[in-house]
């Protein structure tokens, strides 16, 4: 089986694969200090709360903090007996190249994100992924991720605005009843609701116009369905995108060894 793991600047997600489906996903906050030891205490004690057999045989790793990966790996290494994979590094072998400029390194989530989309849906997307940050990925024709767009994250804003302004309050996002707020705090969801809304469709529209061809939009991160019930900006949902994008680089990898 393969344990696939999803490291970002918030949160670690492990998730097994039994080849046909996920049987689990754990998530846990990303600590770059947690040890090889903590990870597996962890993961073994929530296995063994959902009453799940699972062989691993292979590990699969996407991390957007790079201190994290080396205490990842001697997981792997230690209790599964296995060298993972780890998306971006050299070894690492992508279903398509991306193109951008030299020298350019891009990020493992966008890499995975790609292959996971295009798997699912073609070519010609806008994968829009509401993480940290709000990223939009743009997946060629033929698979290639070929640049994108990174925008500061709904929650890292609503943070940074409490943080910057001693009087406005730390709020929770949603719909807004109205687009007036009468109050603080429905002055603030407003704005960073609406806003949000007003970003995401607009960078959606100007990257369809310079690349001049409809585009498939496919949004994932776990603020998308709050915005798609009442702006209704993208064609596709998917809540495992992540997941499935690193099934399927391992399973590259695993044909082409």
């Amino acid at each position: 089986m393969l344990l696939a793991i999803d490291c970002g600047n918030t949160n670690t997600v492990f998730s097994i694969w039994d080849g046909t489906r996920f049987l689990c996903t754990l998530r846990t906050s990303t600590h770059h200090a947690r040890t090889a030891d903590a990870y597996f205490t962890w993961y073994s004690t929530l296995v063994k709360h959902y009453g799940i057999e699972a062989d691993i045989t292979d590990v699969i790793i996407s991390s957007t903090v790079p201190r994290v990966v080396f205490n990842l790996r001697v997981f792997a290494d230690r209790f599964f007996r296995c060298r993972p994979i780890v998306v971006g590094k050299p070894e690492c072998l992508l279903p398509h190249d991306p193109r951008v400029d030299e020298g350019t390194q891009v990020g493992p989530d966008r890499l995975v994100n790609t292959a996971g989309a295009f798997d699912r849906h073609g070519g010609d997307l806008i994968v829009v992924d509401f993480g940290t940050a709000t990223t939009f990925d743009v997946v060629a024709s033929d698979g290639a991720y070929v640049g994108g767009v990174i925008a500061p994250g709904v929650n890292l804003s609503l943070e940074a605005l409490h943080m910057a302004a001693a009087a406005l309050p730390h709020v929770d996002i949603s719909v807004p009843q109205q687009v007036v707020g009468t109050n603080t705090v429905a002055c603030i969801q407003s704005g960073i609701f609406w806003g949000y809304v007003g970003l995401v469709r607009e960078i959606c529209t100007r990257i369809k116009a310079e690349r001049d061809r409809p585009m498939t939009i496919v949004a994932t991160g776990g603020l998308a369905p709050l915005f798609q019930q009442s702006a209704d900006l993208f064609d596709v949902m998917e809540d495992d995108l992540t997941m499935h994008g690193l099934t399927v680089i391992h399973k590259f990898n695993k044909d082409n060894a």
